[in-house]
């Protein structure tokens, strides 16, 4: 699964990245060293404008943990952060999203932890890795997003009223990243964006075409400090190489 990621690039990085219209002055995401599931995350998507009705690549915040548009609370949106390869096309919370409204979640890196046994002298505890491309290039998690209408917001014009939530599509691990966790993010090579992004590309079997597993030797993982291991820490100090095991 990927239940943490790391994004600390800007919205001009992004939108120069992936030649998106960049978001109003009002939306400001800080950068994080530790996105938890809830937290607004940047996406970059292609939606229609309403003024024109062209199409228009947007990067733009939504809340990770998707939540369906028929869903009648959003009470699971934080056990929906990320949907399996093998059946985002047909299950009932991800169907809909997977046909017509796709994204791409960029990442620098993912964490992901490997239980350690306790010993004589340290108890059991859990080692965090970050694992990220060897090249430090982006991460384009593949992702999906859906709009969810709170009926506890009367009026429908009140931004509030309206939910813009996502979640990370994830495969089987390979390379480094197998050696840590069985499931990974599942990240688009630049080829594909623009069919994965076109709202108009519907056929299942195209869609998933681009979805294959990553190439091995792409990444690179290593252990990082324990202190990931609470989502009330954040900062570039998350990425220190990890201290010596408890006990040694």
């Amino acid at each position: 699964m990927c239940g943490r990621y790391v994004s600390t690039r800007s919205p001009e990085d992004l939108t120069g990245l992936f030649g998106a219209t960049p978001p109003g002055p009002d939306l400001v995401l800080p950068p994080s060293w530790n996105v938890a599931p809830t937290d607004p995350v940047w996406a970059v998507l292609e939606r229609a404008d309403r003024e024109s009705g062209l199409l228009e690549r947007r990067l733009r915040p939504l809340r990770w943990g998707l939540v369906p548009s028929w869903s009648k609370t959003a009470d699971g949106g934080a056990r929906m952060i990320n949907a399996r390869v093998e059946t985002v096309g047909e299950k009932p919370a991800y169907r809909r999203a997977f046909a017509k409204r796709r994204c791409l979640l960029p990442a620098d890196g993912f964490y992901e932890w490997e239980a350690v046994a306790a010993t004589a002298t340290a108890k059991a505890y859990k080692q965090p890795y970050f694992i990220s491309p060897q090249d430090g290039a982006v991460m384009a998690m593949a992702g999906l997003y859906e709009f969810w209408r709170d009926p506890s917001v009367a009026d429908p014009d009140d931004p509030a009223a309206w939910w813009a939530t996502c979640t990370v599509i994830t495969t089987e691990a390979t390379d480094a990243a197998g050696r840590v966790h069985p499931r990974m993010p599942l990240a688009l090579a630049p080829a594909h964006y623009d069919a994965w992004l076109d709202p108009a590309h519907e056929d299942p079997a195209s869609l998933r075409a681009l979805l294959t597993t990553p190439a091995d030797g792409l990444l690179a993982a290593r252990a990082v400090s324990t202190a990931v291991n609470s989502v009330r820490n954040n900062g570039p100090h998350l990425l220190a190489d990890a201290a010596a095991p408890p006990g040694a």
